[in-house]
């Protein structure tokens, strides 16, 4: 008897185990069904069965088996074949959609060694070539013509296109200072402005040290060369003889790979390139203008989408929209939201996918989102900037508050393709995040900006980790007033370090590697190596108790180290770093007040003709330095540096900062990690 219930006690284990181990996968396929089961990886021959045809159709079903207790499952995926899926509208992932617990996700992911791609574009055929003009092409689309669709991106065989631009490469300039800030008035050179633009969608996109503008011609003077924009320019970012072009004028179509669309007519103009061939290219057009994915959760209810993982999915065209009277932006391009949205998310996973040719920011983990995680993606040729953490407004709600995000190996380039003020990751009032091993290069703006705060009141933005990074390419001789990494405001326990930062060069003043701006307090920054900076490696706009300790700044155009605002407590400590320097001066700007600490650092100007009795420190001989308490056991020498000048900093065995307790930084590792570099197309 006894024998038997033992028997019986564990039959009913084995049974509810392998209950509680059940799993619902779907399949997708472009040759699939929305009415079959999507039980099936391919049709059946009999042709009654096999994968669904889109994604929004398995997400039903998925919702209808939660639904049936008898059908619960604990691991639910849905694997997509490959082919590009157009998606009419966003798709959304509610509360319901949440995986069980970290061990078992809600996964949608890709079938294995395909390439499923989630696009909110459309097609574009039915070309023509334009007799008469050599190479221009046009086609009509109905449904601009009967106002249901605008758009303004255009993807040709996978490569953005330009709308029409006038010039067709550089800027044009106004003539010295505005004449008005609302609307915008500036005088403008001759035949740069023409009168047929006023009224149209032309566009006229202009630079202000770190913003932009882009706003509508509402009226030209012909007579003064005067023209009056759409909207207003704020005092604080406005700059004399400021750049600025034309987009989306029809008499600008006159180059190749340049299109414009006529937004009463529906027809779209396209000047190919050399042997290009329309009716056989693939020509995209983004048709959603919105987020392409999201996680909402409730916020009302208190309920979050948990455990979601997106693995190795694509997502690609969305638009950009452009208010009736234009836009200023005020930094970073913060009004421009994410493509992929998660809102109240948690414990999700976003890994090995490809963000590309999308209308905003790539990836926002915004409102209520917590310690998700964002690890070997690709994000590239992006109108905006890569990844936004958190938001601008502060939570007092628990529920509310963002913090833990994690954003790992991924590689972002080509960004700020329309919104050039754009940042590579920016995190808001958000905190314990953790960056590490990203490259993120070419871009016009910050590679990454920490901190959304201005003076030194409490923030949540803390404990931030930024680490072993590659960040070069910044700014491009574009914008002003930049760093590799940018931070704002208190920030108690954060820590930049192991970080590789070059080739950081603004278009005006403030092209720097560190840049601890508007408060910036209580960081941490050891081990980077920051070199080819424009106006310097390091600056402090004002600040408090920062520490830098461990770094090599190199090859400085116009300075090494700059500090700006005298403030009555300590700035920095600056302590065991290399400074090494071919150009332009040691420190710059204002360095009056002795309110910072700088010991034991190592300085050498390498250029022939310099020598320790020649170098100055703000004007000052190093022992004058000294006497006023900065730099006693410093030294002027010769680090011995492997290969300098071409990028090794790695030190000889007797170098003479080790003497001075320097800590070799290793770089083997930084950037993206091996094992996922070839995932994300990461060859550098």
């Amino acid at each position: 008897m006894r024998h038997g219930l033992i028997l019986f006690c564990a039959t009913l284990l084995l049974l509810s185990g392998s209950v509680r181990a059940t799993s619902l996968t779907l399949y997708v396929a472009t040759n699939g069904n929305d009415h079959w089961s999507g039980r099936l990886e391919e049709p059946a021959r009999d042709g009654k069965d096999g994968p669904l045809a889109s994604l929004p159709a398995a997400l039903a079903k998925t919702r209808a088996a939660r639904q049936d207790s008898a059908k619960t499952s604990d691991d639910i995926s849905i694997l997509l074949r490959g082919g590009t899926y157009s998606l009419a509208q966003p798709v959304v992932l509610a509360p319901g959609d949440s995986g069980s617990d970290a061990n078992h996700p809600f996964t949608i992911a890709t079938f294995p060694n395909e390439n499923p791609v989630l696009s909110g574009g459309r097609r574009i055929s039915g070309w023509k070539k334009v007799e008469g003009k050599s190479g221009l092409w046009q086609t009509t689309i109905p449904e601009v013509r009967d106002g249901k669709w605008y758009f303004r991106q255009l993807f040709t065989n996978d490569q953005r296109k330009q709308r029409a631009r006038a010039p067709n490469a550089g800027y044009f300039q106004a003539v010295g200072d505005y004449l008005a800030e609302n609307p915008v008035r500036f005088k403008y050179r001759d035949g740069d402005i023409k009168k047929a633009w006023v009224g149209t969608d032309a566009e006229l996109i202009a630079l202000h040290k770190w913003i932009d503008l882009r706003q509508f011609i509402r009226a030209v003077d012909e007579t003064n060369r005067i023209a009056t924009l759409s909207a207003n320019i704020a005092q604080h970012v406005k700059e004399p003889d400021a750049r600025y072009h034309v987009e989306n004028a029809s008499d600008a179509l006159d180059s190749p790979g340049e299109w414009y669309l006529d937004r009463k007519t529906g027809v779209l103009s396209y000047q190919s390139e050399a042997d290009e061939d329309l009716n056989n290219a693939e020509v995209i057009a983004p048709f959603i203008q919105s987020a392409l994915l999201k996680a909402e959760g409730n916020f009302e209810a208190g309920k979050r989408v948990q455990h979601v993982v997106l693995r190795g999915l694509a997502f690609a065209h969305t638009d950009w929209t452009l208010p009736a009277k234009g836009y200023l932006d005020t930094q970073a391009a913060v009004h421009v939201r994410g493509d992929i949205l998660l809102e109240g998310a948690e414990d999700c996973r976003i890994e090995g996918c490809t963000f590309a040719h999308l209308g905003g920011y790539a990836l926002e983990l915004g409102k209520g989102s917590q310690r998700c995680q964002v690890v070997a993606n690709e994000i590239y040729d992006i109108a905006a900037g890569g990844i936004r953490v958190g938001e601008t407004t502060r939570r007092q709600d628990p529920f509310e508050k963002n913090f833990g995000q994690v954003i790992a190996d991924n590689h972002l380039h080509q960004l700020g393709r329309v919104f050039a003020p754009a940042v590579g990751v920016i995190i808001f009032q958000s905190g314990q995040n953790h960056v590490v091993h990203n490259h993120i290069h070419d871009l016009y703006y910050t590679a990454i900006s920490v901190g959304w705060n201005w003076g030194y009141q409490e923030t949540p933005c803390r404990e931030n980790i930024i680490e072993f990074n590659h960040l070069h390419d910044v700014g491009q001789g574009v914008l002003s007033d930049m760093g590799g990494i940018y931070t704002l405001g208190i920030q108690k326990g954060t820590i930049l370090r192991n970080n590789l930062i070059h080739d950081v060069n603004s278009y005006s003043y403030g092209g720097w590697g560190l840049y601890t701006d508007e408060g910036s307090t209580d960081i941490l920054m050891e081990n980077n190596v920051v070199y080819r900076c424009k106006s310097a490696g390091f600056h402090q706009h004002y600040g408090r108790d920062n520490v830098l300790r461990n770094n090599i700044f190199a090859f400085g155009k116009e300075h090494q180290l700059m500090r700006t605002r005298e403030e009555e407590h300590n700035s920095f400590i600056f302590t065991n770093n290399i400074v090494y320097f071919d150009s332009g001066d040691l420190l710059g700007s204002n360095w009056k007040n002795e309110h910072y600490r700088m010991d034991y650092n190592l300085y050498f100007d390498a250029r022939p003709d310099a020598s320790a009795d020649l170098m100055k420190f703000a004007g000052a001989s190093l022992a004058d330095w000294r006497q006023r308490g900065h730099d006693v056991r410093s030294i002027i020498a010769d680090p011995l540096l492997v290969d300098p000048k071409n990028a090794d900093f790695r030190l000889k065995p007797d170098s003479p900062a080790l003497r001075l307790g320097f800590k070799p930084v290793d770089l083997s590792e930084v950037g993206v990690r091996k094992k996922f570099r070839k995932q994300v197309r990461d060859t550098d």
